[in-house]
């Protein structure tokens, strides 16, 4: 008992110290969050498209071809994203069909029925 009533004591007074403590822990370790890292961050990146986009630009010109801008690069960049996520959508839709298709031609032949094609398969989702 006196274990027991000695460790509640002590975890009883923990809490109180940390309940009615003036302040916080970040004032005791003296921390501060450090936003200036972040602002640094993305003033380091826009720099860095700064400097891609004015090397871009100064092989267009030396090729004569005409500049980019920021907006046309953001803009050429979403087209490819968007032709890239196009292209997996069809991919993921193909192999979908493929392991629909392998699945039903499985249970056709455990049932002694032909198996049917990409085709007819297709033709029996529309």
């Amino acid at each position: 008992m006196v274990i027991f009533g000695g460790v509640a004591v002590i975890v009883i007074f923990v809490l109180l110290l940390g309940r009615f403590y003036p302040g916080s822990g970040a004032d005791v370790l003296d921390w501060k969050p450090n936003h200036a890292a972040l602002e640094t961050q993305i003033e380091n990146e826009l720099d860095d498209i700064d400097q891609m986009l004015e090397a871009a630009n100064e092989r267009r010109r030396r090729r004569g071809r005409p500049e980019l801008t920021e907006r046309q690069l953001r803009a050429d960049v979403a087209a490819e994203q968007r032709e890239l996520n196009a292209r997996r959508e069809a991919r993921l839709e193909r192999e979908e069909i493929d392991q629909l298709l392998t699945l039903k031609n499985e249970r056709r032949r455990a049932k002694g029925q032909p198996e049917i094609t990409e085709e007819e398969f297709r033709a029996s989702l529309e």
